[in-house]
C-alpha cells in the first residue's frame, strides 16, 4: 500500500495559487497570439448584450452563455493542439495537418451548435 505525504494547508494554497497563475498565463498567451479567441470573445460579448435585452428565460440564457463559453474552451484546446504540433516539428506532415484540422473542426462544430441554438431560441 502506497502512502501519500499529506500536504499542509499552506502547501495546498500555494499549489492552488500556482495552478491559477499558470492557467491565467495560458489564457493571456492565447489572447495575445490567437485572433480567433478574441473574435469568439467579441461574439460572446455581443451575445451577452443581446441577452440583456431579449427577455429570454433563465434556461435559455444559461444555455446560450454556457455554449458561448464552451466555444471559447474548445478554441483554447485548439490553440494548445496547434502549439504542440508546431513544437514537435515545423515540417509539413499529413498527421500534423490532420491533428490541426480536426482541432479546428471541433471549434467549428461547437460554434455551429452555438449558432443553431441562438437561432432556435430566437425563433422559438
Amino acid at each position: 500500500m502506497t502512502t501519500r505525504k499529506q500536504m499542509t494547508i499552506g502547501q495546498e494554497l500555494a499549489r492552488l495559487r500556482n495552478t491559477a497563475t499558470w492557467s491565467l498565463e495560458g489564457l493571456l498567451a492565447c489572447w495575445r497570439e490567437e485572433k480567433s479567441l478574441r473574435q469568439w470573445a467579441g461574439l460572446n460579448l455581443l451575445g451577452w448584450g443581446l441577452l440583456a435585452v431579449a427577455g429570454l428565460s433563465t434556461a435559455e440564457t444559461v444555455l446560450l452563455v454556457a455554449l458561448g463559453g464552451l466555444v471559447m474552451v474548445v478554441e483554447l484546446l485548439n490553440s494548445a493542439v496547434e502549439a504542440t504540433v508546431d513544437y514537435v516539428s515545423t515540417d509539413r506532415h499529413p498527421l500534423a495537418k490532420k491533428a490541426k484540422d480536426i482541432a479546428s473542426a471541433a471549434v467549428m462544430m461547437t460554434g455551429l451548435v452555438w449558432g443553431l441554438c441562438w437561432l432556435l431560441v430566437l425563433l422559438g
